[in-house]
């Protein structure tokens, strides 16, 4: 799945520099690494005529970047001195992948990239809670504040009876949970936030869960990694993020995998798979799903446009037009899958499609 910020791609021309490799900061000579890779990386951008800007442009991204956590990867995609992809990728990649261009090359995105994943975390307790909002406006934080009073019973209090300390602490904790819970469904009402991550205290956690309503609670995703305060839990958060984002990325593949499957078996013309078919689908602007398998090293042809696309120039006869470039498939089919607007998705052992590659259609044809 691509984030939609590489919409913006679709906005530029070539030639594209792209460039995927490993940048994990799990050691203490994490920095000298990451120097030494860039060297190889750029000793290859000018092997390849990478343009000097966009090689500058990356030098700069990569090397003033705040280290990773942990096993991490990088993507950057340029075009003349604007970076236009800068992701920290959810894991590694196999390999680093060098490319400069026509178009940009975008399948490890697809394997190891991010997908577009808004949400919350929230750490509480039963004084309030602070929260950091990750969504499509950027990053918000603020706290929740106790509004009821202290919520920590004294040493010595009473424990039982009707206005006792105990029971005001209580009600004073339940009042501050349902803030929390009112300022949660808030935010995700309001900012159509994805997942909620809620950290703290085990009956904080629990009470605001049983707060929210049926439609938010849905989407929490409890946290055992410390208390509100307690210190820094980056590394915890951010593997609970990647563990969330995978969840979503193989549920994604399984969707799609069952949907082409079951309309493959209909023979209801949704279902595509071949290289000429796919092209055909980008062609026609009937593409809804990409699916990506092991597409080997094969060209197609193109004119200006980047869904004019097929894998022999009669197939753009019939349009009345004839090919004026040759591109990678790996480059051009995503490419003009993005230009759709079309969900792009890895697949796995889950199909064995022909050439590696197979689509769904928004409508037959």
């Amino acid at each position: 799945m691509y984030p939609n910020s590489l919409r913006a791609l679709t906005e530029y021309t070539g030639p594209f520099v792209s460039v995927y490799f490993e940048d994990s900061h799990d050691t203490e000579d994490a920095r000298t690494r990451l120097e030494l890779s860039w060297r190889g990386i750029e000793e290859e951008l000018r092997e390849r005529s990478a343009p000097d800007e966009a090689v500058e442009a990356l030098r700069s991204a990569v090397l003033d970047a705040p280290p990773a956590v942990g096993r991490s990867g990088r993507a950057f995609i340029a075009a003349g001195a604007t970076v236009l992809v800068d992701e920290r990728l959810l894991g590694p990649p196999v390999r680093t992948e060098v490319r400069v261009s026509e178009l940009p090359y975008l399948v490890p995105l697809v394997d190891h990239g991010p997908v577009d994943l808004t949400y919350l975390v929230a750490w509480v307790d039963h004084a309030g809670a602070d929260i950091t909002v990750h969504g499509p406006g950027g990053v918000h934080e603020e706290t929740v504040d106790a509004v009821s009073g202290p919520v920590h019973q004294a040493a010595g209090a009473e424990s039982a009876g009707y206005g006792t300390p105990q029971r005001r602490t209580d009600d004073a904790a339940r009042r501050n949970v349902s803030a929390v819970a009112d300022r949660v469904t808030h935010l995700i009402d309001e900012r159509r936030l994805d997942v909620a991550f809620v950290a703290g205290e085990v009956r904080s956690r629990s009470d605001l869960r049983g707060a929210l309503p049926e439609r938010t609670a849905d989407v929490v995703v409890e946290l055992d990694i410390g208390a509100r305060g307690s210190g820094d839990h980056d590394e915890e958060l951010a593997h609970a993020i990647e563990e969330e984002v995978e969840r979503r990325r193989l549920a994604a593949m399984d969707d799609a995998a069952r949907r082409w499957s079951a309309e493959t078996g209909r023979g209801s013309g949704l279902a595509i798979d071949g290289l000429d078919d796919v092209c055909a689908a980008v062609r026609d602007g009937s593409l809804e799903t990409l699916l990506v398998g092991d597409l080997p090293e094969v060209t197609v042809v193109a004119d200006s446009s980047p869904t004019m696309i097929a894998p022999e120039p009669d197939a753009l006869s019939v349009f009345g037009v004839s090919p004026a470039r040759t591109l990678r498939a790996d480059e051009a089919v995503p490419f003009g899958a993005l230009h759709l607007d079309a969900e792009v998705l890895r697949v796995d052992e889950r199909i064995d499609p022909r050439d590696g590659i197979a689509a769904l259609r928004r409508y037959a044809t």
